[in-house]
């Protein structure tokens, strides 16, 4: 299994309740597994390989499309909480009993579920883009997303050039790369978002934006929080306040970044969870 790498490794199906989901795996087998929760909109081409297979170096990766997503069966569900338990369901699945969770925005909202649905199933997690439910401007979301799609329609080009990186000139050449890498994977692609995904996602993003916050003082997991100083979609304070709040959390801010700062940063951020997982 080691030799594979995200650009090769082939996806595979679990039944989850009568229900496939599709998952890719890969890494060195030891010790705890890290499970990869991804963004809005995104299906399992959309994790950047330097990310996976840089973790995946040392650790077992898997990267998975939650219910409706991709290539996964079903439909979305419209709340953070359902596609927390549904996470679950295909993390027991797997058969797992421990795992460390890497929540990329509404994938961290998900992984903070998961850590207060089922805390005896998580070791420690990683959130990377991502605040608190209820850390209000989360609901501004959609307003944001608009003007990005618009942009881009304009532009012909990919959204998250404008959501992820910022417009300068280190911004778009770390927009060019990751989008570049992307591409690497040319076999065996996933499945694209469905439109009830997209719309299901938006609307789970904004119910928990002005949900009431969630006591996170009950995650004692060690939790490494990573975000971007120039974050258009999760603002670095919402990444801060979250910090305060979790009683086990470290926090870094990448430099002239954005919601895609983990990416832009691939270097530093690599080995930081590596690190942290390790400990």
């Amino acid at each position: 299994m080691s030799t594979m790498t995200w650009k090769n490794v082939p996806t595979r199906t679990i039944d989850v309740g009568g229900v496939p989901f599709a998952y890719r795996e890969l890494g060195a087998d030891s010790g705890v597994p890290v499970v990869f929760l991804h963004h809005l909109m995104a299906v399992l081409d959309d994790w950047d390989p330097r990310v996976i297979d840089g973790i995946a170096a040392r650790r077992r990766v898997i990267a998975f499309d939650n219910l409706g997503v991709g290539a996964t069966g079903g439909l979305v569900p419209h709340t953070i909480d359902e596609m927390g338990r549904n996470a679950i369901a295909f993390i027991r699945a797997l058969g797992l009993s421990k795992v460390d969770l890497l929540g990329f925005s509404l994938g961290g909202g998900v992984a903070q579920m998961i850590a207060l649905q089922a805390p005896d199933l998580v070791r420690r997690m990683v959130l990377a883009g991502t605040g608190p439910r209820g850390g209000g401007g989360i609901d501004e979301i959609n307003r944001i997303a608009v003007i990005a799609y618009l942009k881009a329609a304009l532009t012909l080009s990919d959204p998250r050039n404008f959501l992820f990186f910022p417009r300068t000139p280190d911004g778009k050449r770390a927009a060019k790369e990751y989008f570049s890498r992307l591409k690497e994977r040319t076999e065996d692609r996933d499945k694209p978002i469905s439109m009830q995904a997209r719309r299901a996602q938006l609307k789970a993003i904004q119910t928990a934006g002005i949900s009431a916050p969630d006591n996170l003082s009950v995650i004692t997991q060690p939790v490494f929080i990573a975000n971007g100083d120039r974050d258009l979609m999760v603002a670095s304070s919402l990444s801060a306040d979250m910090a305060r709040r979790l009683p086990n959390a470290k926090l870094t801010i990448y430099p002239d970044s954005g919601h895609g700062g983990v990416f832009q940063h691939h270097r530093a951020f690599v080995p930081s969870v590596v690190n942290f997982l390790a400990d």
